[in-house]
């Protein structure tokens, strides 16, 4: 299929598309609505296929590469769920007595899909330790298609999946192969996840959320670790909760910095759907690496 840029469709249509994948309205609604968008031999159910993911087209580091090892791991449930299975990247050219410091990596409201296990590859060839747990687990875990993933994840307790999420971040912490250095990137759902680590975990060292709901105000004080935040211009819901939350944050003393990407949609970053902004997504991306070199890697 060729690639699709965001601005080869109207902004009513993506906006949308924004309600249906978050659940706001089901499949009919989305095909309603975008039944006036169906010109020119496009039905709504083709524009609805050419929204959605395409992981083809943006594998930045195949699981295969040389300088990292994958592998999936599981960690213990602390809310009956059993096992939490996840998708572990470390750099390969650890030596056996190497500590290195370590990301959580938080999926959208789909579960661990491909473009989130290579986001998890990224931060291996940087020399991070990261996983990604999959919410979806106690369900069977991401079935390969978005739709299903999207239903499945409506039905798991959402208490008990960040409970999941916190039992993850100090496993992956508490591994030999750690130097108890951490933080955590989440994206959409996994973006207000890792706001609710930095809430949690008082020994995080940093949390970007992109795209992300923040804290209730009454928890911004508990956070300790330094936080940046992503938000999409055109997004304007979540972008209107960063006046607050930035203030919040400052009257709390906690180091935070935080962007809105004029122009760019929910979902930027992610470099599988025409929503994805090649600028915004690789500025943030800069932005990110810098502030967990600067506050995860320093000692």
């Amino acid at each position: 299929m060729e690639r699709k840029k965001a601005s080869d469709f109207p902004q009513e249509l993506l906006d949308l598309f924004q309600l249906y994948v978050h659940g706001e309205i089901n499949r009919s609604g989305f095909l309603n609505g975008a039944a006036k968008f169906a010109v020119g031999g496009l039905t709504a159910a083709g524009l609805l296929a050419a929204l959605k993911p395409n992981f083809a087209w943006a594998m930045q580091v195949p699981p295969d590469d040389r300088r990292i090892r994958v592998e999936y791991d599981t960690v213990a449930s602390p809310q009956g769920n059993g096992s939490i299975k996840g998708y572990l990247v470390r750099p390969a050219a650890a030596s056996a007595t190497a500590r290195v410091p370590a990301i959580v990596v938080i999926h959208e409201n789909r579960g661990l899909n491909p473009y989130i296990e290579d986001v998890a590859r990224r931060l291996g060839l940087l020399g991070y330790m990261a996983f990604a747990p999959d919410g979806l687990t106690s369900v069977g875990g991401y079935p390969g298609d978005e739709e299903k993933a999207t239903a499945l994840f409506s039905t798991v307790d959402k208490g008990k999946m960040t409970e999941d999420f916190v039992a993850s971040a100090k496993w992956l912490q508490a591994r030999p192969e750690s130097n108890g250095r951490y933080g955590a990137v989440g994206f959409c759902f996994g973006g207000g996840i890792a706001n609710t680590l930095a809430v949690r975990l008082p020994d995080l060292r940093a949390a970007v959320p992109f795209y992300g709901t923040p804290p209730a105000p009454s928890d911004v004080p508990a956070i300790k670790a330094a936080v940046l935040v992503h938000q999409a211009g055109l997004d304007t819901k979540l972008a209107a909760t960063w006046p607050d939350y930035n203030a919040e944050l400052t009257a709390a003393h906690v180091t935070h910095d935080g962007y809105i990407y004029a122009g760019a949609n929910h979902g930027f970053h992610n470099d599988t759907t025409p929503r994805y902004d090649a600028a915004a997504a690789t500025l943030a991306w800069q932005r990110t690496v810098a502030w967990f070199a600067k506050y995860v890697n320093a000692a």
